[in-house]
């Protein structure tokens, strides 16, 4: 059942580049294409995931169903933790791209602009620490 969840996530995720590699249609705005197949890919795998989460569960006693539940809870901490650390990687990606870019035009304007370019960096680089942080804390928690 999971790998055919997988499959069909894969083959959502991968369908505009094929099309847009093999020049099967034109569009007249490719990132627009790419946006809207992003936002439908994860519409998909939240609508898979609501239905994989209620599913019946056969639990003859309480304690099956008390041991259902913390596996349940642990798997969504750990599905938390690593949210926390990839959404803080991916905005802490964006933040440094913009950053450095700038601090590397700015030094080469003028070279004493390198260390307020390179603040700017690490500020942008302290946000995959916080995630980290955020991400071991919510694993101390869950263990």
């Amino acid at each position: 059942m999971i790998y055919t969840v997988l499959a069909i996530l894969l083959i959502i995720m991968a369908i505009p580049f094929i099309a847009l590699k093999t020049k099967l249609f034109t569009i007249k705005n490719p990132k627009a294409f790419i946006y809207s197949n992003i936002a439908i890919f994860f519409a998909v795998s939240l609508l898979l995931t609501g239905f994989m989460f209620n599913a019946p569960v056969a639990a003859e006693t309480a304690q099956t169903t008390a041991a259902a539940a913390d596996g349940l809870s642990s798997g969504l901490g750990y599905l938390a933790a690593a949210l926390c650390t990839g959404l803080a990687c991916l905005g802490a990606g964006i933040a440094v791209a913009a950053g450095s870019s700038a601090a590397i035009g700015a030094t080469s304007e003028n070279p004493q602009m390198l260390s307020k370019g390179l603040i700017f960096v690490a500020l942008g680089e302290g946000i995959v620490l916080y995630g980290l942080l955020i991400s071991f804390q919510i694993i101390n928690k869950i263990g």
